[in-house]
């Protein structure tokens, strides 16, 4: 468990960006023997592993010998993307003799939490040849400052922050000069910085994981959120190849869920759509091939909170190293219900992990997954799980060390059940 625990700190590591996460995931699979199924290519469905990559999104599967059409699937659905600050279209700004870089808010981010930290920047450079590069400066590069106490005494008592005016990160001294900070990342990647059309570029925290704890419990790491669950579901879906009988095991890692899942990568776009009518042999025999699937949406949810205990429901809290929760909603906020439990309680009993329950609080409004997106786009049985965590959506995050392996272990029994 804590093996892989620590194989999850250096998957987070390479992975500061969604598209990171992608190409790490990439990596993995293909050393598996996973080959590449292009969007624009002919269909594929010989038996074997395949993948599939649009931008910050990943689908992979394993197709077993002698499946047939209309075989039922287990899907396992996580997304690639965290809560961050995402660098604007025209980045370079400044005041006061200072060299900026202008930023907007990407999903609920809990904004105090970048604040005083050495940040590196990620993610891809767009270029006019119509190809894409990966970067990531992973060094201390940016940083925002808080204010002084001296010049706002009162800032103990409530910090308030505007997004526009208090988030910029500084990375130098001097005037702001059009086109440095392209020009600089070019540099990183041995680019010509008139070539690069456009970027989607993030900060990251560049703090390494670490374990702490008098006996080493728990994991402090950037982006949990999500990239435990997407590191556990590659696990699962490898494991999976080896085993698979009469189903057909699927990974998916979306792009955009903290923003809403509404993109061409996303949730709420067709790509899984498209993939899963493929893999089932086509319109006709989807029918039945949907009906006998089912999906697994794996995403953290919070663990108690020792500090604000009165914020969760006394009787379904969670703890770290308990087991991934099993997530319910009387809402649909999340896409549980008891056969889906059933499913995911068997998952667990087969692998030997425990588990737990986690409901929210009734005066505390839950967030959601790509779950309930999931079911209702395609009428698929789906349960929402995941490990718990503290810090939720900060720049860095805290689980326990065994959790990702139950995770995994429990992911792998549910992707290849064939009841």
């Amino acid at each position: 468990m804590t093996d892989l625990a620590q194989d999850l700190a250096a998957f987070v590591t390479s992975a500061p960006s969604p598209y990171h996460a992608v190409a790490e995931g990439v990596r993995r699979l293909t050393a598996a023997g996973f080959t590449e199924q292009q969007e624009t290519s002919p269909w594929d469905g010989a038996p074997g592993g395949r993948y599939l990559v649009r931008d910050g999104t990943l689908l992979a599967w394993f197709v077993p010998e002698g499946a047939p059409a209309g075989t039922p699937m287990r899907i396992f659905a996580a997304h690639t993307d965290s809560p961050t600050l995402k660098v604007k279209p025209r980045p370079d700004v400044g005041s006061g003799g200072w060299r900026q870089v202008a930023v907007e808010v990407y999903g609920g981010a809990l904004w105090n939490s970048w604040l005083d930290r050495d940040l590196g920047l990620a993610g891809r450079l767009a270029l006019y040849d119509g190809s894409t590069v990966l970067v990531d400066v992973h060094r201390p590069l940016l940083r925002v400052p808080q204010l002084a106490i001296h010049l706002d005494r009162q800032v103990n008592q409530g910090l308030k922050l505007d997004a526009q005016e208090h988030l910029l990160p500084i990375w130098g001294l001097g005037a702001p000069v059009e086109g440095d900070l392209v020009e600089f990342l070019a540099g990183e990647v041995d680019v010509d910085p008139s070539e690069v059309a456009a970027h989607d570029l993030v900060v990251h925290d560049v703090a390494p994981p670490a374990r702490l704890g008098q006996d080493e419990e728990l994991l402090a790491a950037p982006r949990l959120d999500n990239l435990a669950s997407v590191h556990a579901g590659l696990g699962a879906l490898l494991a999976a190849a080896d085993d698979a009988a009469g189903v057909i095991p699927v990974f998916v890692g979306f792009d955009h869920e903290e923003i809403g899942s509404g993109s061409a990568t996303g949730a709420a776009g067709p790509l899984l759509e498209t993939v899963l009518t493929r893999l089932a042999g086509g319109f006709d025999a989807r029918g039945a091939a949907f009906a006998g699937s089912r999906c697994l949406s794996v995403d953290v949810t919070h663990a108690a909170h020792p500090n604000y205990l009165g914020h969760h429901d006394p009787t379904h809290r969670s703890v770290p190293n308990g087991g991934p929760a099993l997530k319910v909603n009387a809402n649909q906020r999340y896409a549980t219900d008891a056969p889906g439990a059933a499913a995911w309680q068997r998952a667990c009993r087969e692998a030997g992990v425990p588990t737990q329950l986690f409901v929210g609080r009734n005066t505390v409004p839950c967030g959601t997954t790509v779950g309930p997106i999931i079911a209702t786009r395609l009428g698929i049985r789906t349960v929402d799980v995941g490990i718990p965590v503290l810090s939720m959506h900060s720049a860095r995050e805290l689980c326990g060390v065994h959790d990702p392996g139950h995770l995994a272990a429990a992911a792998t029994a549910f992707l290849t059940d064939p009841l």
